[in-house]
């Protein structure tokens, strides 16, 4: 998979914040989506404390190596899935993590028999799907496209 793709692809879907922010659940959150937890030096910081651009890219560097691992752990054949595939996969479980994503039970079935239209259906039928509307449907409709 390009890693850079993704990379470019999260950068737009998650935004770029150079301070500690909450995110939709309320969560304290910096740079590319990470969340901020107990072992990061900025645990307990206040909302909009600065936070560098090296650490910026240094979470996002281990956070996007995190989900391809988390990937692989969830979908067996994730190196054989099209690359398209990878990405989308990718990109929800960045957004999404693993714990949620494992829930798709539907979706992780479409994938195992690559049933591509399934799968977007499947991606459309979820509180994901209405909680990031913009984003899903981008997904969808690329998801949609690897069956043509």
């Amino acid at each position: 998979m390009n890693i850079d793709q993704l990379r470019e692809e999260l950068k737009v879907d998650e935004g770029v914040k150079y301070e500690i922010y909450l995110d939709h659940l309320g969560l304290p959150t910096f740079g590319i989506g990470h969340l901020v937890l107990e072992s990061d030096p900025e645990y307990g910081q206040p909302v909009g404390t600065a936070v560098s651009e090296d650490r910026v890219n240094e979470c996002f560097a281990s956070d996007t190596d995190i989900v391809l691992k988390e990937c692989k752990l969830l979908f067996s054949s994730f190196e054989i899935l099209p690359e398209e595939v990878q990405l989308i996969i990718a990109n929800m479980m960045f957004n999404m993590g693993r714990p949620r994503l494992s829930k798709f039970k539907k979706f992780i079935a479409a994938i195992a028999i690559s049933n591509w239209q399934e799968a977007a259906n499947q991606m459309v039928d979820s509180r994901w799907y209405k909680q990031v509307t913009n984003r899903a449907e981008r997904l969808v409709k690329r998801m949609q496209n690897v069956a043509i």
